[in-house]
């Protein structure tokens, strides 16, 4: 290294590390820090903490959530095709046409429908 540093004033370390009293020493075993993040999920907690009772424990709030997303499927699945209209039978003859509309019909509609005992 360099010897002739001028800006060193001789500092004597060799003895800085036997000293080891002057130290802070721990009694007994040294703790640790206890983690700030349980092991269980948020919100198994939050099912269980909101659930007013009823779910005790991590497997009943599990199996409470996967009966919510199930259900959750099936609603979902409902609204996108249980609520399709049936497209109308198609008018071929006027017996198939329902009393209410024949009465509707404008003049002269009725006879350019054709028969089905014709």
């Amino acid at each position: 290294m360099d010897q002739n540093n001028e800006d060193s004033k001789g500092i004597d370390l060799s003895h800085a590390l036997d000293d080891s009293s002057s130290r802070v020493k721990f009694e007994g075993e040294q703790q640790y820090a206890r983690p700030y993040y349980s092991d269980t999920p948020r919100i198994i907690q939050l099912v269980m903490k909101y659930s007013g009772g009823y779910i005790k424990d991590e497997k009943q709030a599990n199996y409470f959530l996967v009966g919510f997303v199930v259900v959750a499927i099936m609603v979902s699945l409902f609204l996108l095709f249980g609520f399709h209209t049936k497209t109308p039978k198609a008018v071929r003859y006027r017996e198939d046409i329902p009393s209410e509309v024949r009465k509707k019909l404008p003049p002269g509609v009725w006879e350019t429908i054709p028969s089905k005992f014709q």
